[in-house]
């Protein structure tokens, strides 16, 4: 889940919606795997210049550290992730989101034949990016990889030229239909969503609706109104079951939301060179 949008306590996104991401840890819909036990993290800006994390290994309906600091932090740009391992160690370094700078990033999914492909991935790191990797999983190398790439300048082409790579790699070594991802990422002010799969079929992803649209719609709930008009949500799968609230990321798609700006584009993987 990713929020951006006027300042709101943690505990709204997290544990108030009836569909909430912590429910979605026990009785996922739409995901892969129904429960999601496998670790979880939180990251927000607050006062400090990078993004401030939480993460733990246990099972987030279960930890009631996430529970109290829940209510005690306020922000305005909130990503938040679950966890079920696809094979790398259940590790702090290993939840999501990942950090680099001002940057984070979270993935749903995963990289088919990791341990395969894994070397000749990690060789194409920018040296200088490299010692900062922390962890052991595909996800926070495709982080790195986008980052080689110049996420930090232009993030859909960053994303684009390191798919285009780990597909490439993967063509070289034997393994179909490689990637399979929803990913979000943030620099604090914009958000950037991607939905894409080598073999056409990828996790689910949604978009909300503009805000002031839905309170107009849905003047029952309240805290639709507490969100501001520029308000907007990126999940795997909808918090709420309200009418006209949710918006399906068209297969190999990406978006992006800024204050005032918001567009949906195709995503077209590019081999790194191009």
């Amino acid at each position: 889940m990713a929020y951006s949008g006027r300042p709101i306590l943690a505990e709204e996104l997290l544990f108030k919606p009836e569909h909430s991401l912590i429910d979605q840890s026990l009785h996922s819909r739409l995901g892969a795997t129904t429960t999601n036990g496998d670790g979880f993290g939180i990251g927000w800006y607050g006062e400090g210049e990078e993004p401030a994390l939480f993460k733990g290994v246990d099972p987030a309906w279960n930890d009631r550290n996430l529970r109290e600091i829940s209510g005690q932090v306020r922000t305005g740009m909130f990503f938040a992730h679950i966890r079920a391992s696809t094979g790398t160690a259940v590790q702090r370094s290993n939840c999501h989101p990942f950090r680099h700078g001002r940057w984070l990033w979270m993935h749903n999914g995963m990289v088919a034949g990791f341990h395969e492909l894994r070397r000749d991935l990690v060789m194409a790191v920018d040296p200088d990016l490299f010692p900062d990797i922390e962890g052991t999983t595909d996800s926070e190398l495709l982080f790195f990889l986008a980052l080689t790439f110049g996420l930090e300048q232009d993030p859909i082409p960053a994303v684009e030229r390191a798919v285009g790579l780990v597909e490439d790699v993967a063509a070289r070594h034997g393994v179909p239909h490689p990637v399979q991802m929803t990913v979000a990422t943030t620099d604090g002010v914009g958000m950037w969503a991607f939905r894409y799969a080598s073999s056409g079929q990828a996790r689910s992803l949604y978009f909300s609706t503009r805000v002031d649209k839905l309170a107009a719609l849905h003047p029952e709930v309240e805290v639709l109104h507490e969100l501001g008009t520029e308000a907007r949500f990126i999940v795997s799968e909808p918090l709420r079951d309200l009418s006209g609230a949710w918006n399906e990321v068209p297969e190999s798609s990406c978006g992006f939301v800024r204050p005032g700006e918001a567009e949906l584009l195709p995503f077209r993987p590019l081999l790194a060179a191009a």
